[in-house]
């Protein structure tokens, strides 16, 4: 397999990454981030429902939404029963973020201490993807 080299340049910066969910309902997705999470609809194509594609964000943090009709995400949790993570979130005052949803459904790994010195959480949404809350506390 050859790869084509791109011209090299020193000024360029990578400023973020989006994680890209495949769901079945970007609409429905939409609004369980916004109401559950806090995050706000970014861009939409078209710009009413039914979505294509959706762009969601809380602060810096973006995730992207592509609807493919009747997809079901696999559950691959016991072929790896830990750390098995779809988005990690990094934030600065993790706790207080966790105390806003502590006791939901959704929450699937309390506030932790890792050995790695992050305190994180873990929120599975409804499509199945799994969101890593973590940082200093």
């Amino acid at each position: 397999m050859t790869h084509a080299t791109a011209p090299r340049s020193t000024s360029a910066a990578i400023r973020s990454v989006a994680p890209t969910f495949l769901v079945s309902d970007s609409a429905a997705t939409v609004d369980w981030y916004v109401a559950n999470l806090g995050f706000e609809l970014t861009g939409t194509l078209p710009a009413q429902p039914p979505y294509v594609f959706a762009s969601i964000m809380r602060g810096p943090a973006e995730i992207m939404l592509l609807d493919l009709a009747g997809y079901e995400k696999p559950d691959l949790r016991s072929q790896r029963p830990v750390g098995l993570w779809d988005a990690y979130i990094r934030v600065d005052g993790v706790t207080a973020l966790y105390e806003t949803l502590d006791g939901k459904p959704f929450v699937q790994m309390p506030l932790t201490h890792q050995p790695y010195h992050d305190w994180e959480f873990e929120v599975r949404d409804p499509n199945g993807y799994v969101l890593v809350f973590g940082g200093s506390p």
